[in-house]
């Protein structure tokens, strides 16, 4: 659970073992945020400008010269315009141009033209059953107009960051250590309270680097910290400090180092780090049936596990969001796949069927027992005690797939 502001965080968060084992065949709080000061004391105050800003002054002889030489040079421009003027004049003739004049006409016609109402906005091309969004429509901050169109813009950007399964690529690490790592990341996130979108984007980081770099398994909790600390600066308003992360991790890196691995990751993406997450997508979708906290809590919960699984990372964010808020609505009894739903989203039950069943044989046989951090997490009754919730029938979901 979080800590007290201004102390260090509680060495009960278990440190990720100096070597990783090799194997074979393998809302959120209420608190409010701690202040992220360094552990170590804080880092030292500059001027922002100063430190960068190298500008000589310019002398007065210089710059009378400057201006003097300016002057002339407008001078001969304007001689040359007024000799271009006339040679334009005595090329034109009929046919080839015409002198645009602005009579008395024109001007009242300019005049009645700007006195004229402005034209009023096209209708939205949403239909009104299926208009979400029409409740927040005089509130500025939610962006009613333009909501549709962001997500349909998140959703098409999913299509720049498919990854495929790159563990085959990476001869020193495998599907156990990445396990361990995204747990340990839960647990980082929780402590520091961070924002769940924070997690979620350090673990997409964390992915694309290994899918695109090869790594030794002893630069796994760097890279995984790493990516915490680049996705804290992204969605956080007060993200934690580097001296935080190199506790967190017990000292087991330098500075220097976290630093380096900072530059490889954002020069491996190529500065692209604006990811489409499921988290996102989820309080969208359960939008659109009206779900209670509770529902949405059990759709997160169900997501948050998914981050454990390498065989879930070349899903799409947004499918990925649609079939755990579906499994989230079966388990409570609240419906199937809904016309806002599908509107909404783009996808119909066909499209969600086999990632639903995954997600249910997920929940009932974890693939390791030893990563609790999410079920413990999501056991607390802040989050409505959601992972105690039997998982849904089978054959309840089966029918809920017809």
């Amino acid at each position: 659970m979080p800590y007290p502001k201004g102390r260090k965080p509680s060495t009960n968060i278990p440190k990720l073992p100096a070597e990783m084992p090799a194997v074979d065949n393998q809302e959120e709080s209420f608190n409010v945020k701690r202040s992220h000061s360094s552990p170590q004391g804080a880092p030292k105050k500059r001027s922002a400008f100063v430190d960068i800003t190298n500008a000589t002054k310019t002398h007065g002889s210089n710059h009378t010269k400057k201006t003097t030489k300016k002057v002339q040079k407008s001078s001969t421009v304007s001689v040359k315009n007024e000799a271009n003027l006339k040679r334009l004049g005595s090329l034109t003739s009929e046919g080839q141009a015409e002198k645009i004049q602005l009579g008395k006409s024109g001007v009242e016609e300019l005049k009645g033209s700007l006195t004229e109402e402005p034209a009023q906005d096209q209708p939205r091309q949403i239909p009104e059953d299926f208009d979400i969004d029409k409740e927040h429509g005089s509130d500025c901050f939610m962006t009613a107009e333009y909501a549709k169109e962001i997500f349909d813009y998140l959703k098409g950007r999913e299509e720049e960051f498919v990854l495929q399964d790159y563990m085959q690529k990476q001869p020193d690490l495998n599907q156990d250590m990445r396990g361990i790592l995204v747990d340990w990341m839960v647990e980082v996130q929780e402590n520091f309270e961070l924002n769940h979108e924070t997690l979620y984007l350090a673990v997409k980081l964390t992915d694309h680097y290994l899918s695109c770099t090869v790594v030794m398994r002893e630069s796994l909790q760097l890279i995984g910290s790493t990516s915490m600390l680049i996705a804290s600066k992204f969605e956080e308003r007060c993200p934690p400090c580097i001296d935080d992360f190199l506790y967190i991790c017990d000292d087991a890196y330098k500075r220097e180092e976290l630093i380096a691995m900072e530059i490889n990751i954002l020069q491996a993406l190529k500065f692209d780090i604006n990811i489409p997450v499921p988290y996102r997508f989820l309080r969208r979708y359960a939008k659109c049936v009206r779900a209670n906290m509770e529902t949405l809590t059990l759709a997160r919960y169900v997501c948050e596990l998914s981050l454990l699984e390498l065989e879930l990372v070349p899903e799409r964010a947004s499918r990925l969001a649609c079939a755990c808020l579906l499994l989230a609505l079966t388990t409570k009894d609240l419906g199937g796949w809904t016309p806002v739903l599908q509107f909404h989203t783009g996808y119909t039950v066909s499209d969600l069927e086999p990632l639903a069943r995954k997600l249910r044989s997920m929940l009932a046989c974890p693939s390791d027992d030893k990563l609790k951090a999410v079920r413990s997490k999501y056991s607390h009754n802040v989050f409505f005690e959601v992972a105690k919730i039997p998982v849904v029938d089978i054959q309840k979901l089966e029918e809920a797939l017809k």
